[in-house]
């Protein structure tokens, strides 16, 4: 049985499935890999006479290369194909792992962490992969799917690399790359194009610096209201991820031998939510309206952190970010697919992701240095505010309901009066 079914677009074609199972195989993996060696960078760091300055450059370097990248590979999908934009995004991974893995250096751990982004650029071209080969009204609970997967990498991920570690420093590298091997060759193997590629040819496609200006230019529109969207809420996200260990320690005394119990609390609700409830929940309410219950849930549960006692409530208001996260950004990207031509969707994916990554910077730095010089709960209110700003900017989006709706009466209508 096809695990996506809609209410109006029904079953899921046996040929999307098959796509979108590879691409959840591939997402899976990938993520996996990234995740065996995150986590030890910061020691590899401090190995090699690095600061906590350093540290926290090497994580901004992968995430510049990746929102930089992002665009340009969205504009080659939509010019050359999404499978040749993947295969060669995951080529650029593996090389980024095999130096990782002999870096003596903090320049070698630098230029992996910058290769290793500007190939981690491909998400949005997966994103734009699940667009073509999925049906309009499966596309949010497909992209939750998707979602899921990575969610599942980031939970087993750490704890492969530090098996991998026991085979030496260079292990989790060697392991990451080896494993980014066998990803390709599934991908080369399974992997077919998503679309017409003689159309993507009859205009050249407009460049990226053109949509980000346009997305500036025009908050209002559509498409620029739902990148802005996505872009904010992830940005509030990930600011609190920044400073969350942080805020357990002082607040609840967590230490890091228990740390990990959190995060995977959160990973265990993002991979349930996004696997199980979401493609009920989009049948139910629509994307547009569960977007902004997404939305509320994730300001909610931002505003209500500072204000936990016990483990209990801690519990109940965590649950409510990844809740939020999961019902919000699917359906933000299922709704932007749907607003885009198939010729530029890859390009506007990238775009999405640029904002995204571009937020994934800014919002985390100012949560650190609120942190610091303002109190410990100053982030998630600021973040809570900026969320719910997003709800604002998303009245009045439509996940293509009501036009639907309208040309069903204006059918019944025709016939009633022939």
């Amino acid at each position: 049985m096809s695990p996506l079914r809609g209410k109006v677009g029904g079953r899921m074609s046996k040929v999307a499935n098959g796509k979108l199972f590879v691409l959840i195989i591939t997402a899976l993996v990938d993520m996996v890999g990234l995740l065996m060696i995150i986590p030890l960078m910061p020691f590899y760091a401090r190995e090699l006479g690095g600061s906590a300055l350093i540290v926290v450059i090497l994580a901004i370097a992968f995430t510049t290369a990746q929102l930089l990248s992002a665009p340009l590979w969205g504009r080659f999908s939509d010019r050359y194909g999404r499978r040749p934009a993947l295969l060669v995004g995951l080529t650029a991974a593996c090389i980024a792992y095999v130096v990782f893995a002999f870096a003596t250096s903090l320049w070698l751990l630098l230029l992996s962490r910058l290769v290793q982004g500007a190939g981690g650029g491909t998400v949005g071209v997966i994103q734009a992969y699940v667009a073509d080969s999925v049906e309009p009204d499966n596309r949010a609970k497909a992209l939750g799917w998707l979602s899921a997967a990575t969610n599942v990498g980031v939970a087993i991920g750490p704890a492969l690399g530090g098996v991998a570690l026991r085979f030496g420093r260079s292990g989790p590298g060697l392991a990451a790359a080896s494993l980014c091997l066998v990803n390709i060759f599934f991908a080369w193997k399974y992997l077919r194009e998503s679309r017409d590629m003689t159309e993507a040819h009859d205009k050249k496609p407009r460049a990226s610096r053109t949509v980000i200006g346009y997305v500036i230019a025009h908050p209002g529109e559509a498409a620029p209201r739902l990148i802005w969207i996505y872009a904010i809420a992830m940005g509030a996200f990930s600011a609190l991820m920044a400073i969350l260990a942080l805020f357990l320690a002082d607040r609840f005394g967590v230490g890091k031998d228990r740390i990990w119990i959190f995060y995977t609390y959160v990973g265990f609700i993002a991979v349930v939510t996004r696997a199980g409830i979401l493609g009920r929940m989009v049948e139910r309410y629509g994307e547009a309206r569960l977007s902004r219950i997404g939305l509320a849930l994730l300001a909610t549960g931002l505003a209500t952190l500072p204000l936990a006692r016990g483990y209990f409530t801690l519990a109940i208001v965590v649950a409510l970010i990844p809740l939020g996260t999961a019902f919000t950004f699917p359906c933000v990207t299922s709704m932007l697919s749907r607003v885009i031509s198939s010729r530029e969707r890859g390009l506007y994916m990238g775009v999405q992701q640029t904002f995204g990554g571009l937020s994934r910077i800014v919002i985390p730095l100012w949560a650190g240095f609120s942190y610091d010089h303002f109190g410990k709960t100053v982030p998630m209110f600021t973040s809570a505010a900026l969320v719910l700003g997003t709800i604002v900017l998303s009245l009045g989006t439509d996940d293509g309901r009501k036009s639907e709706a309208a040309v069903v009466a204006q059918s019944a209508e025709s016939e009633n009066l022939a």
